[in-house]
Parts: C-alpha cells; sequence; structure tokens
C-alpha cells in the first residue's frame, strides 16, 4: 500500500477519533465531571487540528478525487454529502473556536449555549468525513470498478 493510498485512510481515522473525542467529551459534561470533560473536548479539538493539517497536505499533494462512474443515487448522495460537509466545515471553525475561548475563559453560560450549535454540527462534520471516505475509496470501486 502506498502512501497516496495509506493517507486518506489516516485521515478517516481521525476524524472518527475526533468523533469519538466529542461523545466522550459530551458524556463527561452529562456526568458532572468537567475536568474530564476539558480534556476530552482538547484532545478532539488537537486531533481535528492534525486532521486538517493532514487533509491539507493530502489534497496539495495529490489534489481532488473525483467519485467515479455515471450519475446514479451513490454519486448523487455522495456529492450531497460532501458539499454539506465542506459548508460546515468551514462554519464551524470560528463556531469552535469561540466555544473553546468562552469555555477557557471559565464563561460557561456563553460556552453553553454555543456548544447547543458547535456541538451537533462537529459530530456531523465528523462523521460525514468517514462516510465520505468510505464511499470514495470503499463503495464506489465495487459500483463502478474501472
Amino acid at each position: 500500500m502506498t502512501w497516496a493510498q495509506l493517507h486518506p485512510a489516516l485521515n478517516a481515522a481521525l476524524n472518527l477519533t475526533c468523533f469519538i473525542f466529542l461523545v466522550a467529551g459530551r458524556m463527561a459534561i452529562a456526568r458532572g465531571d468537567q475536568a474530564l470533560h476539558k480534556k476530552r473536548m482538547l484532545t478532539a479539538f488537537v486531533v481535528a487540528g492534525v486532521f486538517l493539517a493532514s487533509y491539507l497536505i493530502r489534497f496539495a499533494t495529490t489534489g481532488a478525487h473525483r467519485y467515479p462512474g455515471p450519475w446514479s443515487w451513490d454519486k448523487v448522495l455522495y456529492i450531497a454529502m460532501l458539499m454539506s460537509h465542506m459548508a460546515l466545515a468551514v462554519v464551524l471553525v470560528p463556531f469552535v473556536i469561540t466555544s473553546l475561548r468562552r469555555a477557557l475563559r471559565g464563561d460557561y453560560a456563553a460556552h453553553k449555549r454555543i456548544v447547543q450549535v458547535t456541538w451537533p454540527m462537529w459530530m456531523y462534520v465528523s462523521v460525514t468525513g468517514v462516510l465520505v471516505y468510505a464511499m470514495l475509496y470503499h463503495l464506489a470501486p465495487v459500483l463502478h470498478p474501472q
């Protein structure tokens, strides 16, 4: 397996790891464990940052990857998911930074208000990142062999 084949899988693994820490962080705060919540959410933030750097490197080195095959249900689903994923990923960045700043400053009321939007958006971006990878690198080759 080449690095060009492995790199997208690494990025999907980073997205999945971020998702796991987001869920774990939510579970910690639901139990009232603020210290564990902070550790898990900061870990999700760092993993997301590593993902972003890794994704930009992958894009710079191999460019955009087109979904193969004719227009069909899977390609339409892929394009719709990819577009919503990319749009929300861009919108998400200032929400995450604002959420993190408010929490680190101790403004928990403001933090709680903004994470009502940030957390579900971040979850969606993380999950769809994994699904986009699975569709492009695993589903498409099965449905549309070259």
